[in-house]
């Protein structure tokens, strides 16, 4: 096992969301091994013909990515695992903004300024992040998050 690779524990939950794997009559990778490949290439940017040869050939990792972005079960496996980590109330759907990569248009520079209304649902004294949630569903749904936008790109 790599460094970044799917632990065994992110691997038991996902393992059971997958589609069935494998065609009469040809050999096929292990989903697992696919799925670390992606997840190699999502972090690295790699192109895929430099993937290391321990996660098969390189066609057959581009060819399941290609084939599972476009019947939509890279975003399946993505919800779902966000959905767990939903039920169990541990998803703060917070949204930071990083004002380095928004500017206002040259027109908005003079408008007055009011603070802006407390958000909805908030008691005082919450502070965003403070729930913790399953550190596997966690680093799972960061990842496929990265997929997702790898194979929508």
């Amino acid at each position: 096992m790599g460094r970044g690779d799917l632990t065994n524990a992110e691997w038991e939950r996902l393992r059971p969301l997958l589609p069935e794997g494998g065609q009469r009559g040809g050999r096929w990778n292990d989903h697992r091994t696919t799925i670390d490949g992606v997840l190699y290439r999502a972090r690295t940017g790699l192109p895929w013909r430099d993937l290391p040869e321990r996660f098969g050939s390189w066609i057959t990792v581009y060819k399941r990515h290609r084939r599972w972005s476009a019947d939509g079960t890279w975003q399946m496996l993505l919800t779902a695992i966000q959905a767990e980590q939903d039920a169990e109330g541990r998803v703060d759907w917070d949204i930071a903004v990083d004002s380095t990569t928004v500017r206002a248009h040259q027109h908005a520079a003079g408008a007055p300024r009011t603070p802006p209304p407390p958000a909805p649902g908030r008691q005082k004294g919450d502070a965003a992040g403070t729930k913790r949630g399953d550190p596997v569903l966690s680093a799972l749904a960061a990842r496929l998050a990265e997929v997702v936008r790898l194979g929508s790109a």
